[in-house]
């Protein structure tokens, strides 16, 4: 095996190639022989203008796991870039995904309530969506953001959101916001089509033995 240091950064240039099979496979690599220099460099990435290579961090962050979350909220709430904040948000999600069996960190989705409420529409949403993977353990958090904002473009994420995760404590409050006269008429719209999702869903996994 050659020098792990040479081989660190022979991965990290890997992380910018053009093939996305071998970009996936430096990212697990880089997880699997980490060390105290790799958390910190792959964030230090969330800002990159390559696309690629910046996509190819957020996923390599998710590949580390919750060792990642705490770095990633610190970069989420107090990045003044917004890249690099919505960037922190999709690796969350990465982590919720690649480790569905573990208990998301209760300081990342502390986080992610926190950043539902910033002013960049990129980043609500892409926390929305980390929510939405997380999925039952966000929920109760989803719907106190849903009464509470007054943003449609939100509103209508975390909507789908609800849609999307299928826990039944989604039906109530959906139909409060459908039957509210205030209520947005786009967001109403989605609420409608969510709130026939979800109680589609729940009653599949009601049937299920």
């Amino acid at each position: 095996m050659p020098p792990l240091e040479m081989s660190i950064e022979a991965l990290f240039q890997q992380l910018k190639h053009p093939n996305p099979y071998l970009r996936d496979q430096a990212m697990w690599e880089l997880a699997e022989n980490r060390d105290e220099t790799t958390i910190p460099r792959l964030m230090s990435i969330l800002d990159e203008t390559d696309t690629n290579y910046r996509r190819a961090a957020v996923k390599a962050l998710g590949a580390i796991g919750p060792e990642a979350v705490p770095p990633l909220v610190q970069a989420l709430l107090h990045s003044d870039n917004v890249t690099v904040r919505g960037s922190a948000a999709k690796a969350l999600a990465q982590v919720a995904i690649n480790y569905p069996d573990e208990p998301f960190p209760a300081e990342g989705l502390q986080g992610l309530k926190t950043a539902l409420n910033d002013p960049n529409p990129v980043v609500h949403i892409a926390t929305v969506m980390a929510l939405g993977e997380i999925g039952p353990p966000a929920v109760d958090l989803l719907i106190e953001a849903l009464q509470t904002t007054d943003n449609p473009a939100l509103a209508t994420s975390i909507v789908n959101a609800l849609g999307s995760i299928g826990d039944p404590r989604g039906i109530e409050a959906l139909t409060a916001l459908i039957q509210a006269e205030s209520t947005d008429s786009y967001v109403r719209e989605s609420a409608t089509s969510a709130l026939a999702r979800l109680e589609m869903t729940t009653s599949l996994q009601r049937r299920e033995p």
